[in-house]
Protein backbone atom coordinates (compact mmCIF):
# COMPACT_ATOMS: atom_id res chain seq x y z
CA UNK A 1 0.00 0.00 0.00
CA UNK A 2 0.98 3.33 -1.04
CA UNK A 3 2.31 5.93 1.55
CA UNK A 4 -0.40 8.67 2.13
CA UNK A 5 0.91 12.50 2.21
CA UNK A 6 -0.84 15.54 2.63
CA UNK A 7 1.29 18.52 1.68
CA UNK A 8 -0.61 21.78 2.80
CA UNK A 9 1.09 25.36 1.12
CA UNK A 10 -0.73 27.70 0.11
CA UNK A 11 1.31 27.97 -3.05
CA UNK A 12 1.18 24.21 -3.58
CA UNK A 13 0.83 25.37 -7.27
CA UNK A 14 4.82 25.91 -7.47
CA UNK A 15 5.17 23.01 -5.81
CA UNK A 16 4.15 20.08 -8.48
CA UNK A 17 7.03 19.55 -9.93
CA UNK A 18 7.99 18.20 -6.43
CA UNK A 19 4.95 16.09 -6.27
CA UNK A 20 5.25 14.44 -9.59
CA UNK A 21 8.62 13.37 -8.57
CA UNK A 22 7.16 11.88 -5.15
CA UNK A 23 3.97 10.23 -7.47
CA UNK A 24 6.50 8.78 -9.56
CA UNK A 25 8.58 7.25 -6.41
CA UNK A 26 5.17 5.14 -5.32
CA UNK A 27 3.81 8.14 -3.06
CA UNK A 28 0.04 8.86 -2.70
CA UNK A 29 0.44 12.87 -2.03
CA UNK A 30 -2.87 14.92 -1.65
CA UNK A 31 -2.90 18.64 -1.60
CA UNK A 32 -4.30 21.27 0.39
CA UNK A 33 -3.93 25.69 -0.10
CA UNK A 34 -4.69 26.49 3.86
CA UNK A 35 -4.48 25.18 7.18
CA UNK A 36 -8.63 24.59 7.06
CA UNK A 37 -8.42 22.65 4.58
CA UNK A 38 -5.57 20.51 5.92
CA UNK A 39 -7.41 19.63 8.81
CA UNK A 40 -10.39 18.95 7.37
CA UNK A 41 -8.34 16.88 5.05
CA UNK A 42 -6.56 14.64 7.95
CA UNK A 43 -10.29 14.91 9.45
CA UNK A 44 -11.79 12.22 6.88
CA UNK A 45 -8.58 10.48 5.94
CA UNK A 46 -5.79 8.42 7.51
CA UNK A 47 -2.66 9.81 6.38
CA UNK A 48 0.94 8.88 7.43
CA UNK A 49 2.78 12.11 7.15
CA UNK A 50 1.99 16.03 7.06
CA UNK A 51 4.20 18.22 4.88
CA UNK A 52 3.63 21.98 6.10
CA UNK A 53 4.48 25.48 5.39
CA UNK A 54 4.66 27.88 8.27
CA UNK A 55 3.62 30.89 6.46
CA UNK A 56 0.26 30.43 5.10
CA UNK A 57 -2.77 33.00 5.18
CA UNK A 58 -5.58 32.50 8.19
CA UNK A 59 -4.85 29.83 9.85
CA UNK A 60 -0.66 29.89 10.01
CA UNK A 61 1.58 26.78 9.86
CA UNK A 62 1.97 26.55 13.71
CA UNK A 63 -1.69 27.03 15.09
CA UNK A 64 -2.52 23.80 12.46
CA UNK A 65 0.62 21.92 13.87
CA UNK A 66 -0.99 22.48 17.46
CA UNK A 67 -4.59 21.18 16.00
CA UNK A 68 -3.19 18.06 14.27
CA UNK A 69 -1.21 16.98 17.31
CA UNK A 70 -4.02 17.49 19.84
CA UNK A 71 -6.06 15.04 17.68
CA UNK A 72 -3.14 13.10 16.20
CA UNK A 73 -0.16 13.18 18.36
CA UNK A 74 1.67 10.33 16.69
CA UNK A 75 1.08 12.12 13.10
CA UNK A 76 4.60 12.65 11.86
CA UNK A 77 4.44 16.48 10.31
CA UNK A 78 7.43 18.16 8.82
CA UNK A 79 7.48 22.04 9.05
CA UNK A 80 9.02 24.10 5.57
CA UNK A 81 9.37 27.83 5.90
CA UNK A 82 11.15 30.59 4.30
CA UNK A 83 11.97 32.09 7.91
CA UNK A 84 15.13 30.87 9.52
CA UNK A 85 14.50 32.66 12.93
CA UNK A 86 15.58 30.82 15.87
CA UNK A 87 12.46 31.25 17.99
CA UNK A 88 9.87 30.04 15.33
CA UNK A 89 12.77 26.79 14.91
CA UNK A 90 12.24 26.62 18.92
CA UNK A 91 8.00 27.01 18.76
CA UNK A 92 8.52 24.12 16.10
CA UNK A 93 10.34 22.18 17.47
CA UNK A 94 9.04 22.31 21.08
CA UNK A 95 5.44 21.50 19.32
CA UNK A 96 6.44 17.82 18.43
CA UNK A 97 7.42 18.53 14.75
CA UNK A 98 9.32 15.31 13.03
CA UNK A 99 11.62 17.48 10.77
CA UNK A 100 12.43 21.28 9.83
CA UNK A 101 13.24 22.24 6.48
CA UNK A 102 13.72 25.41 5.25
CA UNK A 103 12.75 26.66 1.34
CA UNK A 104 13.53 26.51 -1.08
CA UNK A 105 13.53 22.53 -0.81
CA UNK A 106 14.47 20.94 -3.53
CA UNK A 107 12.71 17.04 -4.45
CA UNK A 108 15.95 14.69 -2.58
CA UNK A 109 15.35 16.66 1.02
CA UNK A 110 11.56 15.76 1.09
CA UNK A 111 12.03 12.48 -0.38
CA UNK A 112 14.97 11.94 2.29
CA UNK A 113 13.05 13.29 5.10
CA UNK A 114 10.08 10.78 4.15
CA UNK A 115 12.86 7.84 4.41
CA UNK A 116 13.99 9.20 7.75
CA UNK A 117 10.59 9.14 9.73
CA UNK A 118 8.62 6.21 7.67
CA UNK A 119 10.96 4.23 6.68
CA UNK A 120 13.78 4.53 8.77
CA UNK A 121 13.43 1.77 11.41
CA UNK A 122 12.57 -0.49 8.37
CA UNK A 123 16.00 0.44 6.93
CA UNK A 124 17.80 0.03 9.64
CA UNK A 125 16.41 -3.24 10.38
CA UNK A 126 17.27 -3.97 7.04
CA UNK A 127 21.01 -3.44 7.47
CA UNK A 128 21.41 -5.02 11.29
CA UNK A 129 20.16 -8.10 9.51
CA UNK A 130 22.28 -7.95 7.08
CA UNK A 131 25.22 -7.35 9.16
CA UNK A 132 24.72 -9.82 11.25
CA UNK A 133 24.31 -12.35 8.25
CA UNK A 134 27.80 -11.17 6.98
CA UNK A 135 29.38 -11.47 10.33
CA UNK A 136 27.50 -15.07 11.14
CA UNK A 137 30.58 -16.81 8.95
CA UNK A 138 33.12 -14.74 11.15
CA UNK A 139 31.57 -15.77 13.85
CA UNK A 140 31.15 -19.46 13.78
CA UNK A 141 34.95 -19.93 12.43
CA UNK A 142 36.16 -18.13 15.38
CA UNK A 143 34.02 -20.02 17.94
CA UNK A 144 35.26 -23.21 16.34
CA UNK A 145 38.93 -21.87 16.24
CA UNK A 146 40.28 -22.95 19.58
CA UNK A 147 39.72 -19.06 21.17
CA UNK A 148 42.29 -17.89 23.89
CA UNK A 149 40.57 -15.88 26.08
CA UNK A 150 41.53 -12.65 24.78
CA UNK A 151 39.42 -13.95 21.25
CA UNK A 152 36.59 -15.08 23.86
CA UNK A 153 36.42 -11.79 24.97
CA UNK A 154 36.03 -10.66 21.47
CA UNK A 155 33.04 -12.96 20.63
CA UNK A 156 30.59 -12.21 23.74
CA UNK A 157 31.50 -8.49 22.87
CA UNK A 158 30.24 -9.37 19.22
CA UNK A 159 27.48 -11.51 20.47
CA UNK A 160 26.16 -8.81 22.74
CA UNK A 161 26.41 -6.11 19.86
CA UNK A 162 24.52 -8.43 17.52
CA UNK A 163 21.80 -9.28 20.32
CA UNK A 164 21.25 -5.66 21.44
CA UNK A 165 21.00 -4.85 17.46
CA UNK A 166 18.97 -7.19 16.26
CA UNK A 167 16.53 -6.54 19.48
CA UNK A 168 15.75 -3.75 16.92
CA UNK A 169 15.08 -5.71 14.21
CA UNK A 170 11.70 -7.19 12.51
CA UNK A 171 14.26 -10.44 12.05
CA UNK A 172 12.93 -13.21 14.19
CA UNK A 173 14.65 -15.70 12.08
CA UNK A 174 18.29 -13.94 12.22
CA UNK A 175 17.83 -13.87 16.22
CA UNK A 176 16.77 -17.38 16.40
CA UNK A 177 20.52 -17.90 14.57
CA UNK A 178 22.15 -15.93 16.09
CA UNK A 179 19.96 -17.49 19.64
CA UNK A 180 21.69 -20.97 18.33
CA UNK A 181 25.06 -19.46 17.70
CA UNK A 182 25.67 -18.13 21.48
CA UNK A 183 24.69 -21.69 22.66
CA UNK A 184 27.11 -23.47 20.40
CA UNK A 185 29.45 -20.75 21.80
CA UNK A 186 28.54 -21.81 25.43
CA UNK A 187 29.35 -25.69 24.72
CA UNK A 188 32.88 -24.47 23.55
CA UNK A 189 33.51 -21.68 26.13
CA UNK A 190 32.42 -24.60 28.83
CA UNK A 191 34.77 -26.98 27.41
CA UNK A 192 37.59 -23.83 27.17
CA UNK A 193 36.92 -23.34 31.01
CA UNK A 194 36.84 -26.71 32.44
CA UNK A 195 40.36 -27.25 30.72
CA UNK A 196 42.00 -24.21 32.00
CA UNK A 197 40.20 -23.47 34.98
CA UNK A 198 42.39 -25.31 37.74
CA UNK A 199 46.28 -23.77 35.96
CA UNK A 200 44.33 -20.26 36.18
CA UNK A 201 43.79 -20.59 39.75
CA UNK A 202 47.15 -22.56 40.43
CA UNK A 203 48.83 -19.83 38.73
CA UNK A 204 50.54 -22.91 35.46
CA UNK A 205 48.29 -21.04 32.93
CA UNK A 206 50.64 -18.59 30.24
CA UNK A 207 47.82 -16.22 30.63
CA UNK A 208 44.42 -15.77 32.58
CA UNK A 209 41.61 -13.90 32.98
CA UNK A 210 41.43 -11.49 35.91
CA UNK A 211 39.33 -13.50 38.03
CA UNK A 212 37.12 -12.49 40.93
CA UNK A 213 39.82 -12.65 43.67
CA UNK A 214 42.12 -10.95 42.28
CA UNK A 215 40.14 -7.99 40.40
CA UNK A 216 40.44 -5.55 43.57
CA UNK A 217 44.10 -5.64 43.70
CA UNK A 218 44.87 -5.98 40.18
CA UNK A 219 41.99 -3.16 39.11
CA UNK A 220 40.64 -1.16 41.21
CA UNK A 221 43.55 -0.30 43.61
CA UNK A 222 45.85 1.03 40.72
CA UNK A 223 42.55 3.98 40.30
CA UNK A 224 42.64 4.75 43.48
CA UNK A 225 46.42 5.94 43.38
CA UNK A 226 44.87 9.63 42.30
CA UNK A 227 44.02 12.02 44.12
CA UNK A 228 40.22 12.04 43.52
CA UNK A 229 37.20 10.41 45.27
CA UNK A 230 35.69 7.35 43.98
CA UNK A 231 32.73 5.33 44.02
CA UNK A 232 32.92 1.72 43.40
CA UNK A 233 29.40 0.41 43.18
CA UNK A 234 28.90 -3.23 42.85
CA UNK A 235 25.58 -3.95 41.08
CA UNK A 236 25.10 -7.28 42.20
CA UNK A 237 24.30 -10.36 39.19
CA UNK A 238 24.65 -7.62 36.94
CA UNK A 239 25.31 -9.15 32.76
CA UNK A 240 27.38 -7.73 30.36
CA UNK A 241 24.49 -7.04 28.23
CA UNK A 242 22.72 -5.33 30.76
CA UNK A 243 25.69 -3.02 31.47
CA UNK A 244 25.50 -1.84 28.04
CA UNK A 245 21.63 -1.10 28.08
CA UNK A 246 22.23 1.38 31.40
CA UNK A 247 25.05 2.61 29.52
CA UNK A 248 23.75 5.57 27.54
CA UNK A 249 21.80 6.51 30.28
CA UNK A 250 24.71 6.74 32.49
CA UNK A 251 26.43 7.85 29.89
CA UNK A 252 24.91 11.63 29.79
CA UNK A 253 26.37 12.25 33.20
CA UNK A 254 29.61 10.04 32.50
CA UNK A 255 31.94 8.94 29.83
CA UNK A 256 33.37 5.71 30.10
CA UNK A 257 37.06 5.98 30.55
CA UNK A 258 37.63 2.08 30.58
CA UNK A 259 35.52 -0.77 30.22
CA UNK A 260 37.21 -4.20 30.87
CA UNK A 261 35.81 -8.09 31.19
CA UNK A 262 36.70 -10.20 34.71
CA UNK A 263 35.64 -13.53 35.11
CA UNK A 264 33.69 -14.53 38.53
CA UNK A 265 35.02 -17.49 40.02
CA UNK A 266 32.86 -21.11 40.19
CA UNK A 267 31.01 -20.99 41.59
CA UNK A 268 29.21 -18.32 40.06
CA UNK A 269 27.52 -17.21 42.92
CA UNK A 270 27.04 -14.28 45.47
CA UNK A 271 28.47 -15.99 48.39
CA UNK A 272 31.56 -17.08 46.43
CA UNK A 273 32.76 -14.83 43.80
CA UNK A 274 31.59 -10.98 46.16
CA UNK A 275 33.74 -12.69 49.02
CA UNK A 276 36.45 -13.35 47.42
CA UNK A 277 36.26 -9.82 45.12
CA UNK A 278 36.67 -7.94 48.74
CA UNK A 279 38.90 -10.27 50.19
CA UNK A 280 41.15 -10.96 47.64
CA UNK A 281 41.29 -14.40 48.46
CA UNK A 282 39.89 -17.67 47.06
CA UNK A 283 36.81 -19.28 49.35
CA UNK A 284 39.08 -21.68 50.88
CA UNK A 285 41.80 -19.50 51.94
CA UNK A 286 39.05 -16.96 53.11
CA UNK A 287 38.02 -20.07 55.34
CA UNK A 288 41.41 -21.00 56.44
CA UNK A 289 42.40 -17.45 57.50
CA UNK A 290 38.95 -15.61 58.42
CA UNK A 291 36.58 -18.23 59.83
CA UNK A 292 34.74 -15.97 61.58
CA UNK A 293 34.05 -14.35 58.34
CA UNK A 294 32.82 -17.50 55.80
CA UNK A 295 29.63 -18.83 55.93
CA UNK A 296 29.14 -22.02 54.96
CA UNK A 297 26.24 -23.91 52.82
CA UNK A 298 25.63 -25.72 55.81
CA UNK A 299 25.77 -22.69 58.36
CA UNK A 300 23.06 -20.63 59.23
CA UNK A 301 22.82 -16.43 58.42
CA UNK A 302 23.40 -14.41 55.32
CA UNK A 303 26.47 -15.30 54.08
CA UNK A 304 27.86 -11.75 52.67
CA UNK A 305 27.64 -10.04 55.92
CA UNK A 306 31.25 -9.25 56.34
CA UNK A 307 32.14 -7.86 53.33
CA UNK A 308 33.57 -4.23 54.89
CA UNK A 309 35.45 -6.42 56.95
CA UNK A 310 37.11 -9.03 54.19
CA UNK A 311 38.20 -5.55 52.36
CA UNK A 312 39.76 -4.10 55.38
CA UNK A 313 41.85 -7.41 55.64
CA UNK A 314 42.82 -6.89 52.17
CA UNK A 315 44.03 -3.53 52.44
CA UNK A 316 45.75 -4.78 55.50
CA UNK A 317 47.47 -7.59 53.74
CA UNK A 318 48.53 -5.17 50.63
CA UNK A 319 49.50 -2.46 52.83
CA UNK A 320 47.44 -0.20 51.28
CA UNK A 321 45.74 2.56 53.63
CA UNK A 322 42.80 3.65 51.76
CA UNK A 323 39.87 5.05 54.30
CA UNK A 324 36.61 3.91 53.16
CA UNK A 325 32.61 3.94 53.59
CA UNK A 326 30.81 0.64 52.71
CA UNK A 327 27.12 0.43 52.15
CA UNK A 328 24.34 -2.20 50.89
CA UNK A 329 21.56 -1.32 49.48
CA UNK A 330 18.83 -4.00 49.49
CA UNK A 331 15.60 -2.34 48.77
CA UNK A 332 13.89 0.63 47.86
CA UNK A 333 13.83 2.45 51.61
CA UNK A 334 17.66 1.97 52.16
CA UNK A 335 18.26 3.18 48.55
CA UNK A 336 16.38 6.53 49.17
CA UNK A 337 18.17 6.55 52.96
CA UNK A 338 21.45 6.53 51.53
CA UNK A 339 20.61 8.93 49.13
CA UNK A 340 19.33 11.70 51.60
CA UNK A 341 22.35 11.01 53.35
CA UNK A 342 24.81 10.82 51.14
CA UNK A 343 26.57 14.21 51.93
CA UNK A 344 27.71 12.79 55.06
CA UNK A 345 29.83 10.13 52.94
CA UNK A 346 31.06 11.99 50.42
CA UNK A 347 34.40 13.41 52.11
CA UNK A 348 36.41 9.74 51.83
CA UNK A 349 38.45 8.88 49.46
CA UNK A 350 36.63 5.33 48.73
CA UNK A 351 32.64 4.77 49.08
CA UNK A 352 31.67 1.36 48.23
CA UNK A 353 28.11 0.62 47.78
CA UNK A 354 27.00 -2.65 46.78
CA UNK A 355 23.50 -2.37 44.93
CA UNK A 356 21.31 -5.51 45.21
CA UNK A 357 18.80 -5.45 42.72
CA UNK A 358 19.46 -7.31 39.59
CA UNK A 359 20.13 -10.24 41.65
CA UNK A 360 16.33 -10.00 43.12
CA UNK A 361 14.92 -9.18 39.59
CA UNK A 362 16.41 -13.36 38.85
CA UNK A 363 15.00 -14.44 41.94
CA UNK A 364 11.38 -12.64 41.02
CA UNK A 365 11.52 -14.00 37.81
CA UNK A 366 12.03 -17.72 38.97
CA UNK A 367 9.13 -17.24 42.13
CA UNK A 368 6.63 -14.92 41.14
CA UNK A 369 4.25 -15.07 37.81
CA UNK A 370 4.04 -11.59 37.28
CA UNK A 371 7.72 -11.26 36.83
CA UNK A 372 7.86 -13.61 34.42
CA UNK A 373 5.22 -12.69 32.29
CA UNK A 374 7.17 -8.67 32.65
CA UNK A 375 10.79 -10.95 31.57
CA UNK A 376 9.80 -13.56 29.54
CA UNK A 377 12.93 -13.26 27.54
CA UNK A 378 16.33 -11.80 27.24
CA UNK A 379 15.20 -8.57 25.64
CA UNK A 380 12.33 -8.18 28.38
CA UNK A 381 14.78 -9.14 31.13
CA UNK A 382 17.15 -6.72 30.00
CA UNK A 383 14.09 -3.91 29.79
CA UNK A 384 13.09 -4.29 32.75
CA UNK A 385 16.61 -3.60 34.45
CA UNK A 386 16.23 -0.53 32.15
CA UNK A 387 13.24 0.46 33.18
CA UNK A 388 14.35 -0.21 37.32
CA UNK A 389 17.11 1.90 36.80
CA UNK A 390 15.43 4.96 34.97
CA UNK A 391 13.30 5.28 38.40
CA UNK A 392 15.89 3.81 41.34
CA UNK A 393 17.93 5.53 43.91
CA UNK A 394 20.88 4.25 42.10
CA UNK A 395 20.50 6.97 38.96
CA UNK A 396 19.44 9.35 41.35
CA UNK A 397 22.88 8.81 43.11
CA UNK A 398 24.57 9.04 39.77
CA UNK A 399 23.34 12.44 38.83
CA UNK A 400 24.43 13.61 42.17
CA UNK A 401 28.16 11.68 42.21
CA UNK A 402 28.19 13.67 38.86
CA UNK A 403 27.33 16.86 40.16
CA UNK A 404 30.01 17.13 42.98
CA UNK A 405 32.98 15.40 40.09
CA UNK A 406 33.45 11.73 42.03
CA UNK A 407 34.30 8.79 39.93
CA UNK A 408 32.80 6.14 39.60
CA UNK A 409 33.99 2.41 39.33
CA UNK A 410 31.19 -0.48 38.50
CA UNK A 411 31.25 -3.63 38.27
CA UNK A 412 29.62 -6.85 39.39
CA UNK A 413 30.03 -10.32 41.20
CA UNK A 414 28.67 -12.52 38.50
CA UNK A 415 25.79 -12.77 35.84
CA UNK A 416 22.74 -15.11 35.12
CA UNK A 417 22.10 -17.23 32.45
CA UNK A 418 18.57 -18.14 31.28
CA UNK A 419 18.16 -22.24 31.82
CA UNK A 420 15.94 -24.48 29.99
CA UNK A 421 17.57 -28.23 30.14
CA UNK A 422 17.17 -30.00 33.21
CA UNK A 423 20.12 -32.23 34.50
CA UNK A 424 19.29 -35.41 37.12
CA UNK A 425 21.44 -35.33 40.50
CA UNK A 426 20.57 -37.41 43.49
CA UNK A 427 22.07 -35.70 47.24
CA UNK A 428 21.30 -36.29 50.39
CA UNK A 429 18.91 -33.85 52.34
CA UNK A 430 22.73 -31.69 53.22
CA UNK A 431 23.23 -30.77 49.28
CA UNK A 432 22.79 -27.14 48.36
CA UNK A 433 19.83 -26.24 46.64
CA UNK A 434 21.28 -24.01 44.15
CA UNK A 435 20.30 -25.03 40.44
CA UNK A 436 23.43 -24.02 38.60
CA UNK A 437 26.39 -25.99 41.66
CA UNK A 438 25.69 -28.64 44.00
CA UNK A 439 28.11 -29.63 46.93
CA UNK A 440 27.39 -32.68 48.94
CA UNK A 441 28.27 -36.07 49.87
CA UNK A 442 28.01 -39.18 47.57
CA UNK A 443 26.31 -36.90 44.57
CA UNK A 444 24.56 -38.96 41.39
CA UNK A 445 24.60 -37.29 37.99
CA UNK A 446 26.25 -37.48 34.45
CA UNK A 447 29.42 -36.75 34.53
CA UNK A 448 29.30 -35.52 30.59
CA UNK A 449 26.56 -32.99 31.36
CA UNK A 450 29.00 -31.22 34.18
CA UNK A 451 31.97 -30.02 35.41
CA UNK A 452 32.95 -32.04 38.59
CA UNK A 453 35.32 -30.91 41.13
CA UNK A 454 36.25 -34.39 43.61
CA UNK A 455 38.80 -32.76 45.55
CA UNK A 456 37.47 -29.03 46.15
CA UNK A 457 40.97 -27.75 47.21
CA UNK A 458 42.07 -28.23 43.55
CA UNK A 459 40.01 -25.16 42.54
CA UNK A 460 40.36 -23.50 46.60
CA UNK A 461 36.48 -24.39 47.35
CA UNK A 462 35.71 -25.46 50.86
CA UNK A 463 35.04 -28.74 51.97
CA UNK A 464 31.68 -29.13 53.64
CA UNK A 465 32.44 -32.03 55.03
CA UNK A 466 35.95 -34.83 54.12
CA UNK A 467 34.08 -36.79 51.33
CA UNK A 468 32.21 -33.75 50.17
CA UNK A 469 32.80 -32.15 46.12
CA UNK A 470 31.30 -30.21 44.13
CA UNK A 471 29.47 -29.65 40.72
CA UNK A 472 28.87 -27.68 38.29
CA UNK A 473 26.23 -26.85 35.42
CA UNK A 474 27.06 -25.94 31.95
CA UNK A 475 25.44 -23.90 29.00
CA UNK A 476 22.02 -23.97 29.69
CA UNK A 477 21.75 -26.61 32.31
CA UNK A 478 20.05 -26.70 35.49
CA UNK A 479 20.14 -29.06 38.42
CA UNK A 480 16.73 -31.18 38.95
CA UNK A 481 15.59 -34.44 41.43
CA UNK A 482 14.27 -37.36 40.04
CA UNK A 483 12.01 -36.76 43.04
CA UNK A 484 8.38 -35.01 41.70
CA UNK A 485 10.75 -34.11 38.22
CA UNK A 486 8.13 -33.11 35.31
CA UNK A 487 6.95 -30.89 38.41
CA UNK A 488 10.28 -29.32 39.11
CA UNK A 489 11.74 -28.60 35.39
CA UNK A 490 8.82 -27.01 34.16
CA UNK A 491 9.04 -24.45 37.24
CA UNK A 492 12.52 -23.95 36.64
CA UNK A 493 12.87 -24.15 32.91
CA UNK A 494 13.24 -20.69 31.52
CA UNK A 495 14.59 -19.07 34.36
CA UNK A 496 17.84 -16.90 35.20
CA UNK A 497 20.05 -18.89 37.24
CA UNK A 498 23.70 -18.59 38.15
CA UNK A 499 26.26 -20.21 40.32
CA UNK A 500 27.53 -22.22 36.46
CA UNK A 501 29.78 -21.84 34.01
CA UNK A 502 28.60 -19.48 30.89
CA UNK A 503 30.03 -16.92 28.86
CA UNK A 504 26.52 -14.62 30.55
CA UNK A 505 27.73 -16.05 34.71
CA UNK A 506 31.42 -15.71 34.08
CA UNK A 507 32.70 -12.58 31.46
CA UNK A 508 30.94 -9.43 33.24
CA UNK A 509 31.96 -6.27 33.27
CA UNK A 510 34.48 -3.38 35.24
CA UNK A 511 33.31 0.36 34.00
CA UNK A 512 35.92 3.18 34.73
CA UNK A 513 33.33 6.31 34.60
CA UNK A 514 34.55 9.88 34.70
CA UNK A 515 32.26 12.90 35.20
CA UNK A 516 31.34 15.13 32.37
Amino acid sequence: MAVKVLWADDEIDLLKPHIIFLEQKGYDVSIARSGDEALDLILSNNYDIVFLDENMPGLTGLETLTRIKNKHPRLPVVMITKSEEESIMNEAIGSNISDYLIKPVNPNQILLSLKKNLENKKLMSEKTSMGYQQEFRQLSMEISDRPDLSSWEDIYRKMIYWELELEKSRDGGLKEILKMQKSEANTVFSKFVIDNYQDWLAGNADEKPVLSHVAFREKIIPALESDEKFFLIIVDNLRFDQWKVLQPVIENYYRVENEEIIYSILPTATQYARNAFFAGLMPSEIKKRFPQYWIGEEDEGTRNQYESQLLKEQFKRLGVNIPFNYHKILNLGAGKKLLENINNFIDKKLNVLVYNFVDMLSHARTDMEVIKELADDEAAYRSLTLSWFEHSPLIEIIRFLHEKNINIILTTDHGAIKVSNPTKVVGDKNTNTNLRYKTGRHLQYSSNEVFEARNPQDIFLPRTNISSSYIFAKEDRFFAYPNNYNYYVNYYRNTFQHGGISLEEMMVPIVFLKAR
